[in-house]
């Protein structure tokens, strides 16, 4: 049975327990649901439950904690820098899957692949942030956002932990959200459930304290 961590916690992956050849950090959340007036009329004429864009990113971070490789370009585009215009890193050892932009369906809504046995050691922490793509604008936050979770399943599709946020005021009027870390821990990783939330509703943001 898979971990379930509270904010803080951590539990370490072990190599000699499960298959880091491939870990799948998945992201998962329920389209927020909008109360519907009473009768006919209220049933014809609610409006659509509201379609909340989540997107799932990764910072790749060195021994000082920082994103040093911002791309050629400086514009974050096959740098260390995993997001939704750049889902791959140049290295093939971490790469997102896709963006889906309602959060329908069960299951992982974005997943973020990771090669952590292959991944090079100048990559000491990977900090995974989930931002609302136009909260402001759309006036969404992580306090409307229901049953949403991060978690890790390792090669052969054993859940090793996850962690929920829904139901936590703090997460109101927050457009970002630091969820969780993976941690090199001597020849293997530990996975830390942080729960950080932000007012920014991009990542780019929570980027600018691990710039060098």
């Amino acid at each position: 049975m898979a971990l379930s961590l509270k904010k803080g916690e951590g539990v370490s992956l072990r190599k000699e327990e499960n298959d880091l050849a491939q870990v799948t950090i998945g992201l998962g959340w329920d389209v927020a649901e909008v109360p519907q007036k009473k009768g006919l009329f209220g049933s014809l004429f609610a409006p659509k439950p509201q379609e909340f864009d989540l997107d799932a990113v990764a910072f790749l971070l060195d021994a000082n904690g920082k994103v040093v490789n911002l791309g050629p370009q400086q514009d974050l585009i096959k740098g260390d820098v995993i997001f939704f215009n750049s889902q791959k890193h140049p290295s093939g050892h971490i790469w997102l899957t896709g963006d889906n932009r309602t959060g329908a369906g069960d299951g992982d809504d974005e997943q973020i692949i990771v090669k952590l046995n292959s991944l090079s050691e100048q990559y000491q922490r990977i900090i995974f942030v989930v931002s609302i793509y136009d909260g402001a604008k759309r006036n969404q936050h992580f306090g409307q956002v229901k049953n949403a979770y991060i978690r890790a399943v390792d090669g052969k599709g054993k859940e090793l932990c996850r962690y929920n946020i829904s139901g936590d005021s703090s997460y109101d009027n927050m457009g970002s959200l630091t969820f969780a870390e993976v941690v090199r821990e001597g020849s293997t990783w530990k996975f830390k459930a942080i729960g950080t939330p932000h007012a920014a509703d991009t990542f780019v943001d929570v980027l600018k304290a691990y710039l060098p």
